[in-house]
């Protein structure tokens, strides 16, 4: 083994900066395209059903593809494959903005949600193979939470002033040079690695029905709402969801190398932060939809004051996050995510008493100042729950797995959610309550579910995590065992 394999790489925290800057590019084209959807519907004439699946079609690629991105970085080389999602990311970014019809943007949308899952599970892996477990490993991984938490808030903010300053296409625009100016760096910083010991042999079997039950299940949650929860298309794509992941899993325990290999859910701690993990984004997405609906639709607030307003929750949660990365390797990850959870839950619950005619000031800024303490000391403990023990064999299938519960979980939020919301609006409206009321009680309604969330999230980190577990320090030679597993380009 080389020497330089077992000492801390010299280049880490230039390459944390490198990965964490495509990070935040991919994670801001969740939220950032929100804002601008009035202007890409007038200018493209978009039907009101149509406008949907400009943010629908990468939901949907880019949750089926993470799993498979993230295990394809472990056979081919993490920065290879990283290197390919950021070319591709920035190509469709550019052709995203150059689109002239309907059909062309919310096609180069989903090539887009492609390339981003093959991109961002690559920046985990890399992380957890780079960095040692404990101190230094959870200060990594708290950046990526700390951007992974204040992203949908950055975004609307980043939506609103390029919408109304420069136009829609620069929502997309703006990815290419940011990605240009990172490709030129990832060779200098970043080491390629792979997982050695696993074939060669592609899982196409396993590939197919993972990938495939994973789009059906966010194309099932992000079309409920539209056209119900008990309609043929709806129940179709769940039946189909569940047929393929039940034939993925018995492909999975036959397959030579497999795509998921099962053995990993054996790991309590694993399972645990990829289930809160599934609340948390549950409880996020769907919490920053409505206040961007309430912001917009019932106060009047324009996009660039909107996404203003939500610099609030992405300064506090950046600070959140260095607070939190820090108390886990003291105390442990369970009472810093129970902490967080009970603070976004009390956040979430404070925007259940919104006023029809609600102020700034009083009514939202201190509810954003707990959600953003929540989501610091909820997304960094998750993450380095995700991903401790794992070694280099496992990174890109661990990071993909956290990810991709994170991203169903918003889907399933988001569903859930804008349902209550819009059935309880609906209700109101039909006995004749003014629009603006009505809009408000259904959103005061959804945030209810999403306390209820919050508390269903909190039992369960009290429950899958030990106290003290994961209470970790930085071990003399704790990376032999990764360094085994890395492979460092000359």
């Amino acid at each position: 083994m080389p020497a330089s394999a077992t000492i801390p790489d010299p280049r880490r925290w230039q390459a944390l900066a490198v990965l964490g800057v495509a990070y935040l590019m991919v994670v801001l084209d969740v939220s950032i395209v929100n804002v601008a959807l009035p202007s890409i519907q007038k200018s493209l004439h978009f039907s009101t059903s149509g406008l949907e699946w400009v943010v629908s079609a990468y939901a949907l690629t880019f949750g089926g593809f993470l799993l498979l991105g993230g295990r394809s970085g472990d056979l081919l080389g993490r920065r290879r494959v990283f290197m390919v999602g950021l070319v591709l990311f920035s190509l469709f970014s550019l052709l995203s903005g150059l689109s002239t019809s309907p059909a062309q943007l919310i096609a180069m949308r989903a090539l887009q949600g492609t390339a981003g899952a093959v991109l961002s599970p690559s920046v985990f892996s890399i992380v957890s193979v780079t960095f040692d477990e404990g101190a230094e490993r959870n200060k990594a991984l708290g950046i990526l939470g700390a951007i992974a938490g204040s992203g949908a808030a950055i975004g609307l903010l980043f939506g609103g002033v390029l919408t109304e300053f420069v136009g829609w296409q620069w929502i997309f625009f703006v990815n290419v040079p940011i990605g240009l100016a990172v490709l030129l760096v990832v060779p200098r910083v970043v080491r390629e690695s792979r997982a050695p010991g696993l074939t060669r042999h592609f899982d196409i079997a396993g590939a197919v029905t993972v990938t495939g039950g994973l789009m059906l299940l966010v194309y099932a949650l992000t079309r409920a709402p539209t056209v119900g929860w008990g309609s043929a298309e709806t129940i179709a794509s769940l039946l189909g969801f569940v047929v393929l992941i039940g034939a993925a899993v018995l492909i999975e325990q036959r397959s030579r190398s497999p795509l998921v290999d099962l053995r990993i859910f054996r790991r309590r701690t694993l399972t645990g932060a990829n289930v809160i993990g599934l609340t948390l984004g549950a409880m996020t997405f769907g919490t920053f939809f409505l206040l961007t609906l309430y912001q917009q639709d019932v106060l009047g607030f324009s996009p660039l004051r909107t996404g203003l307003h939500n610099l609030a929750i992405a300064l506090t949660v950046i600070l959140a996050s260095a607070v939190s990365q820090a108390l886990v390797t003291r105390i442990g990850v369970q009472p810093v995510l129970v902490f967080g959870l009970l603070v976004l839950g009390g956040g979430i619950a404070y925007f259940t008493q919104l006023p029809v005619d609600g102020k700034y000031l009083t009514d939202l800024f201190p509810g954003f100042l707990l959600i953003g303490v929540g989501l610091g000391f909820s997304f960094v403990p998750v993450s380095i729950a995700a991903l401790t023990g794992i070694t280099g064999r496992e990174a890109g299938l661990a990071s993909g797995l956290i990810t991709t519960s994170q991203q169903i979980g918003g889907a399933l939020g988001l569903a859930i959610l804008t349902t209550v919301s819009t059935t309880r609006t609906n209700h109101l409206l039909a006995q004749h309550v003014s629009t603006p009321i009505a809009l408000t009680e259904g959103f005061k309604l959804a945030f209810w579910v999403g306390v209820g969330v919050a508390a269903i999230a909190v039992s369960l980190a009290l429950i899958m995590l030990r106290p003290g577990e994961l209470r970790l320090e930085a071990k003399p030679g704790s990376r032999v065992e990764e360094a085994a597993d890395e492979q460092v380009a000359a």
